[in-house]
């Protein structure tokens, strides 16, 4: 990663998390185990009420069962997202983003739409890598989670991540992740199911099918 990169970004981070619920999710598949942690949160003004500001910021790690030195090593990506959210937006706000992953660092922008009630979240964006012939990624969480009873609450959330090549030679990525289950205060745990394609005239498809546990401290 960058130094420079990592100098701001690692203060910022610090200063969100500590004021934040920070959620944590350990997914155990067939074939892949994953860590990944995931919340965005508003800065907070003076007065101490949200600023138009919100901050994202996703950690995730994916381990594969059949890791050798040589193949199906393991996957990491940090994702940070900084916004500007005026109410008269509507929830539309202009993002930048900024990415470290395996493959290299990218920076992107483009428009993201956030709302977020006491049972249901929406959460997305459309943003361009800023380079020649970049990728246009489309990023979508759906969480709703309504009361069972005065303790249980359903859990149930559908995550879209698709990357759309502008270059005829790269190919399309396609990843949905899906969690069903129960929430219990600041526990959840359920059933998860995380699917990808990628290619163009063909696909190769990938299935990881398991459970999940998830925190928020």
């Amino acid at each position: 990663m960058n130094p420079k990169l990592l100098s701001i970004i690692v203060p910022l981070l610090w200063v969100s998390m500590v004021q934040a619920q920070i959620p944590v999710e350990v997914f155990g598949g067939d074939k892949k185990a994953s860590f990944d942690m995931m919340f965005f949160k508003f800065f907070k003004n003076k007065e101490g009420q949200n600023s138009h500001f919100l901050f994202f910021t996703r950690e995730r790690a994916v381990v594969d069962y059949k890791q050798t030195a040589t193949s199906n090593l393991p996957q990491f990506g940090f994702t940070e997202a900084f916004s500007y959210n005026h109410p008269a937006f509507k929830g539309f706000a202009p993002v930048l983003v900024g990415q470290v992953l395996n493959r290299g660092t990218f920076a992107k922008t483009g428009i993201q739409y956030a709302h977020v009630s006491a049972t249901l979240t929406v959460f997305g964006w459309s943003v361009v890598a800023l380079e020649s012939k970049p990728d246009i990624d489309l990023f979508l969480l759906l969480r709703y989670t309504p009361p069972l009873n005065k303790k249980w609450h359903l859990f149930s959330q559908i995550e879209l991540i698709n990357a759309l090549p502008t270059d005829q030679t790269t190919y399309f990525n396609f990843a949905q992740r899906l969690r069903l289950g129960l929430k219990k205060a600041d526990w959840q745990l359920g059933l998860g199911s995380d699917l990808s394609a990628a290619g163009r005239k063909s696909y190769t498809t990938t299935q990881n099918t398991g459970l999940f546990i998830r925190h928020e401290f």
